[in-house]
């Protein structure tokens, strides 16, 4: 075992202004973990040098990374044909046997889902995509509609890599504050992007600036077509830029079988995390899958 050990940093808040997980933007910080963390030395070398350079980005619709991230011609290029007509993507479906908001899966199998909410700099996104896949995982991607509209490319990746792709609104306000209305035209406006790009609205849909779904907010995304909202038991904290061994621990220490871990796209730390806790998880004898799969 190694001890990794963080300088002390000040809190550097999302740059949206509010995390997904605490809808008033006042989040407690974790004090600094000072025990140890599995050896991932070269897994963590692979994420940073992956992450040099980058911004966080996450889940504002003007952050952009500073220099482009170094992606494999594989995660830019995944279909083996790229002339031949994509097929429709999954729609929704209803597990009876899940409640209509789901936080996690069954505790009787060794699986976990691995949830991103999909925003800021592209390039990112596709290297955290590439890590995964080199790990043999599958994730589910929760799209911003406005991100969607700016880099339409994205969804087909995401559904060639073998990932789950869904809906987290329009343009990620605090939707359980809104009108109902209001909330139909943002979850509404996402799911018409996603059926453009890829011919469903998505398998899921994830409320923005809040875990769990008000109960107008969860009628309103039955009426559009999504029989469940996803939320998760694990939150890695990523948002917050704790340093990639923070994320690590935050992960690792609150993951068990059927675990929904949230986590977000455009943020070097995690980059940097991503592989090492890929290989924990295997370790463990956990896999890596999509929402889907891991409640069929």
């Amino acid at each position: 075992m190694v001890r990794v050990i963080t300088p002390a940093r000040p809190p550097q808040p999302s740059l949206d202004g509010s995390p997904d997980g605490s809808p008033d933007g006042n989040v407690a910080r974790a004090a600094p973990d000072p025990h140890t963390v599995p050896d991932r030395r070269a897994a963590l070398r692979s994420g940073v040098a992956l992450a040099a350079g980058t911004l966080a980005a996450g889940c504002s619709t003007t952050g952009v990374a500073a220099h482009p991230v170094a992606v494999s011609r594989t995660a830019l290029s995944p279909s083996a044909n790229p002339a031949a007509k994509p097929a429709a993507a999954p729609a929704p479906r209803r597990f009876p046997q899940q409640p209509a908001q789901i936080t996690h899966g069954p505790r009787d199998r060794p699986r976990v889902a691995l949830t991103f909410h999909g925003q800021g700099d592209p390039a990112v996104a596709k290297a955290l995509l590439g890590e995964a896949e080199k790990a043999g995982a599958r994730v589910t991607v929760l799209a911003v509609g406005s991100w969607l509209d700016e880099h339409p490319d994205i969804a087909r990746r995401i559904l060639d890599g073998g990932h789950d792709l869904g809906n987290h609104t329009l343009r990620h306000l605090a939707i359980n504050a809104m009108s109902e209305a209001d909330a139909e035209a943002e979850i509404r406006g996402c799911a018409d992007r996603l059926r453009r790009l890829t011919g469903s609205i998505g398998t899921w849909f994830r409320p923005s600036r809040t875990p769990t779904a008000s109960a107008l907010v969860a009628g309103v995304a039955r009426r559009v077509g999504y029989p469940h909202v996803l939320s998760y038991d694990v939150d890695s904290l990523d948002y917050t830029s704790p340093g990639a061994p923070a994320v690590i621990r935050q992960v690792i220490g609150g993951v068990r079988d059927g675990s929904v871990v949230s986590l977000h796209f455009g943020y070097a730390d995690t980059v940097a995390a991503l592989p090492a806790v890929l290989e924990e998880l295997g370790r463990r004898g956990l896999r890596a899958v999509t929402t889907t799969e891991l409640l069929s």
